[in-house]
C-alpha cells in the first residue's frame, strides 16, 4: 500500500507543478478558443491541461517501475506499456483537437486506434464471467471488439461530462478511488497478482486528477480539454479491462458450502461486470441522453448543445459549485455502493444506506436556492456569504443604492448564463463594491 501511495503522490505532485507552466504555454500557443453558446464560462480560458496530466502519468509509471514490489507488475505483465502507448496516442489527438478543433469522426477513429494499440500489446478482455453460466472464454475478435467498445464508450462518457469547472476530474477521481479499493482487495485478499496492474492504474489516475483539481476548481484557471478528458477516460477504461478480462474468477476459490452461500460468495466475480458500468454510470447516462436528444431533434449525435445533466442543474437554479458537488455525491453513491455490495452482498444495511443517501440527494436537488447560514459562534470560520450579519448588511446596502442606479441601463442575466472565469449567474446577483 505504501508504494501505491508514493506513486499516487508523485503523480499528483508532477501534475500539479506542471499545470502552471502548461497554462502559460497554452496562452502563448493560442489554445484559448472563443466562448461558445454552450459554454458556462465568460472569459476565454486556456486548455491543454491534459499535457500536465500526461506527464504525471509518465512520472507515476516511471516511479512504479523502480519500486520493489510494483516493479514486478512491469516484469510479469505488458499492460503498463500497453497503457502508455494508447495514452500517448489519445493524448496527441486531444492536444491537436484543443488547438485546431479537429473533426469528431477523426477523434472517434483515433480512439478506436488507441484501443487497438492496447489490444495488440495484450491489454484486452480474454473472458467474462456470466451469472448462471460461469466463465466464458472469448475469441480474439470478440475480445477485441468488446475492448474497443468499452474504451470508446468510457472516453466519450468522460468527455461529455467535462462541462463544469472541476466536474470531470472530481468524478473520475471518485470513481478511481472506488475502483482502487476493489482491485486492491482482489490482489491483497485473494492473492491474485493479475489484479496488480489495475490497482496501479487506479492509483495513478487518482494522482492525475488530484494534481489537476486545484487549478481546475471553480473558477478554473485552466481546462483539461480533450487532451485531458480523453486521457483519463482511457486510463479508467484500461483499469476496468485489466480487472474484468484478465483476472481469472476460478482463482478466487469461491465455490464452497451450500448453493446459497456460493451465490453470495460469487458476488466479487460478477462485480467486475458491474463496477466499470457504475464508475461511468452518470457520464454514460448523460451520453445516452445526449445522443437520443440530438437524434430526436434531427441533429448529429456529435453536435454540441446545452442539454447535459450539469446544464440542467444550472437551469433549475443551482449554483456552479453546488451543481458540481451534487454530481460528486451521486457518483460516489453509485461507485462506493457497488463496492460495499461486493464486500458483503447479504447485508441489508448497505441497501438501506444507499436508499437513505439517495433520499438526501433528492432533497438537495429540490432545494436549489437554499443557502445555509452558520451559527453566530461559527461565523468567523466560514466564508462571508454564510454569515448572517454580512448578508444583512449587503442586503441593506443594496436597497439603499437601488434608487441611485435607476437610470443605469441593466442587462438581464438569464439562468444558466456564465459569469467571469467560469462562474455562473443564477437569477439576480448581489452587487459588491
Amino acid at each position: 500500500m505504501r508504494e501505491y501511495l508514493l506513486t499516487l503522490c508523485i503523480t499528483a505532485a508532477v501534475t500539479y507543478l506542471l499545470t502552471g507552466p502548461v497554462r502559460k504555454f497554452a496562452i502563448v500557443a493560442g489554445a484559448m478558443p472563443e466562448i461558445r453558446a454552450r459554454d458556462v464560462h465568460r472569459e476565454p480560458t486556456p486548455r491543454l491541461g491534459g499535457i500536465a496530466m500526461f506527464f504525471g502519468l509518465c512520472a507515476g509509471l516511471l516511479v512504479a517501475d523502480h519500486l520493489t514490489n510494483l516493479s514486478e507488475v512491469f516484469e510479469k505483465s505488458n499492460e503498463p506499456r500497453a497503457l502508455l502507448s494508447g495514452a500517448a496516442l489519445i493524448w496527441l489527438i486531444g492536444v491537436l483537437d484543443d488547438k485546431f478543433e479537429i473533426d469528431a469522426l477523426i477523434k472517434l477513429g483515433g480512439q478506436m486506434i488507441a484501443a487497438g494499440v492496447m489490444v495488440v500489446q495484450g491489454l484486452t478482455i480474454l473472458w467474462i464471467p456470466l451469472p448462471g453460466v460461469g466463465t466464458v472464454a472469448l475469441t480474439q475478435w470478440q475480445g477485441t471488439l468488446l475492448t474497443v467498445a468499452l474504451v470508446v464508450i468510457t472516453i466519450n462518457a468522460v468527455n461529455f461530462v467535462d462541462g463544469l469547472d472541476g466536474l470531470a476530474a472530481g468524478m473520475v477521481c471518485i470513481a478511481a478511488a472506488a475502483f482502487f479499493m476493489y482491485a486492491y482487495r482482489i490482489w491483497y485478499s485473494y492473492g491474485i497478482e493479475a489484479a496488480a496492474p489495475a490497482s496501479l492504474f487506479a492509483a495513478i489516475l487518482m494522482g492525475m486528477c488530484l494534481g489537476f483539481l486545484p487549478h481546475n476548481m471553480h473558477p478554473a484557471r485552466i481546462f483539461m480539454g480533450d487532451s485531458g478528458s480523453m486521457l483519463i477516460g482511457l486510463v479508467l477504461a484500461a483499469g476496468a479491462i485489466s480487472v474484468t478480462g484478465q483476472v481469472d474468477p476460478d482463482l478466487m476459490n469461491l465455490f464452497s458450502g451450500s448453493e446459497r452461500a456460493s451465490v453470495h460468495q460469487m458476488v466479487p466475480v460478477y462485480i467486475p461486470l458491474v463496477m466499470p458500468l457504475t464508475i461511468i454510470a452518470i457520464p454514460a447516462a448523460d451520453l445516452i441522453l445526449a445522443i437520443v436528444r440530438r437524434t430526436w431533434n434531427g441533429q448529429s449525435p456529435f453536435a454540441a448543445d446545452r442539454g447535459h445533466l450539469h446544464h440542467r442543474l444550472l437551469e433549475i437554479g443551482h449554483s456552479h459549485s453546488r451543481a458540481v458537488l451534487i454530481m460528486y455525491f451521486f457518483s460516489a453513491l453509485i461507485a462506493f455502493g457497488a463496492l460495499a455490495y461486493s464486500v458483503n452482498a447479504a447485508s441489508m444495511w448497505i441497501v438501506l444506506s444507499v436508499v437513505f443517501l439517495s433520499a438526501i440527494g433528492l432533497v438537495l436537488l429540490l432545494l436549489p436556492r437554499f443557502t445555509p447560514r452558520a451559527p453566530r459562534w461559527a461565523e468567523g470560520f466560514v466564508p462571508p456569504r454564510y454569515r448572517r450579519r454580512r448578508a444583512a448588511v449587503m442586503a441593506s446596502e443594496d436597497e439603499t443604492a437601488a434608487p441611485a442606479d435607476e437610470d443605469e441601463e441593466r442587462v438581464p442575466v438569464g439562468v444558466g448564463v456564465s459569469g467571469v472565469n467560469g462562474a455562473t449567474a443564477v437569477g439576480s446577483r448581489t452587487r459588491t463594491r
